[in-house]
C-alpha cells in the first residue's frame, strides 16, 4: 500500500507549466502614473504593483479585473498565459 501511494505521487506527470506575462508597466507608463498611484487607484500596494511588474508575482482574478477596468481594457490584453 505504501509503496502504490508513493508511485502515484511522484510517478504522476505533471501538467505542464505556465507563465503568465504582463503589459502593466507599458500601460501604467502611458497613462503616466508612478507606480503608487496606480497601487492607489486600483487598491494595493506598490510593492505589488511592482512585483506584478517584475512577473514575479501572479494577480488574483479579482485584481486583474480591477487593472483591466482601470485601463478600460480587456484581461487578455493586459496578461498573456504562455507555455513555460
Amino acid at each position: 500500500m505504501l509503496y502504490y501511494v508513493w508511485h502515484t505521487i511522484h510517478m504522476t506527470p505533471k501538467p505542464p507549466a505556465l507563465k503568465i506575462t504582463n503589459r502593466v508597466r507599458d500601460l501604467r507608463t502611458a497613462a503616466a502614473l508612478t507606480q503608487e498611484e496606480l497601487a492607489d487607484k486600483v487598491g494595493v500596494t506598490r510593492v505589488t504593483i511592482n512585483c506584478l511588474e517584475r512577473g514575479v508575482y501572479s494577480p488574483s482574478i479579482e485584481l486583474a479585473l480591477a487593472l483591466a477596468r482601470f485601463f478600460k481594457k480587456p484581461v487578455e490584453a493586459i496578461f498573456v498565459l504562455e507555455d513555460a
